[in-house]
């Protein structure tokens, strides 16, 4: 039997595997409270849901990962409080962020989550907490090809140069 064999619930968690879990949950914390903010500022009900839908994987990601950190005496990071609801038409118009906006900012969370989650997965030697960020990753994917969809629907997506010109050999 190998130093880490038997159970992986057993086994202790190396400090790449601490960090990164109590980064994504401080992360998730900001983006939580972010996202009730860009809830309040979207007056697309599609966005709405994707948005909802992304608050929801970040809480569901901090349950399981607030249990292991409880488990292993480590504290949890801050955060700040929930947003209270508004309505759109009581934000100012030049304060408000705009669907394109708000598109691409989850765009980029889901972005840097994936590569989050990436990450976790090659440094864990717990096999447990790999499968755990590969199932965060797999949520992240859905709910970016949601938004991709969305975004392409909505003339939200800002294309890159196409490169449709090809040179003659």
């Amino acid at each position: 039997m190998g130093i880490l064999s038997g159970n992986p619930k057993d086994q202790p968690l190396h400090y790449g595997e601490v960090m990164a879990i109590w980064t994504n949950v401080a992360t998730n914390n900001g983006l939580i409270a972010a996202y009730q903010t860009f809830f309040n500022h979207t007056g697309d009900k599609d966005l709405a849901k994707i948005i909802e839908d992304a608050i929801q994987c970040c809480k569901e990601e901090n349950e399981q990962l607030e249990i292991i950190l409880k488990v292993n005496g480590i504290a949890l990071p801050p955060a700040p409080p929930e947003r209270p609801n508004a309505k759109l038409e009581d934000i100012p118009a030049g304060a408000r962020f705009n669907d394109p906006e708000i598109s691409a900012a989850l765009s980029r969370d889901m972005v840097s989550g994936l590569l989050a989650c990436s990450e976790a997965i090659g440094m864990s030697i717990r096999e447990d907490i790999g499968m755990m960020f590969a199932q965060f990753h797999m949520k992240k994917e859905q709910l970016g090809a949601k938004l991709l969809k969305l975004s392409k629907e909505k003339g939200w997506l800002i294309l890159p140069p196409l490169h449709v010109d090809y040179p003659e050999a």
